[in-house]
C-alpha cells in the first residue's frame, strides 16, 4: 500500500467518523436545549447543509475528472 492509497482510505474513514461525531453533537445540542421536533429538524437541516455541500463538491470533482 502506497502513501496515496493510505491517505485516500484514511480520509474516507476519518471524515465519516467526523460527520458521525458532528451528528451526535447536533443531536445532543437539540436534546439539552429542549428544541422539540421542529427545532431538532431545523438544527439538522441547517447544520447538515455544510456536510451535504462537502459531499456534493467531492462528487462533482470526481465527475469532472472523468
Amino acid at each position: 500500500m502506497n502513501e496515496a492509497m493510505f491517505s485516500e482510505i484514511a480520509m474516507l474513514v476519518l471524515l465519516t467518523a467526523l460527520i458521525g461525531w458532528m451528528g451526535f453533537i447536533v443531536w445532543d445540542l437539540a436534546k439539552k436545549s429542549k428544541a422539540g421536533r421542529f427545532g431538532t429538524a431545523a438544527l439538522f437541516i441547517v447544520l447538515g447543509a455544510g456536510v451535504v455541500g462537502f459531499i456534493v463538491k467531492t462528487v462533482l470533482v470526481e465527475i469532472m475528472q472523468i
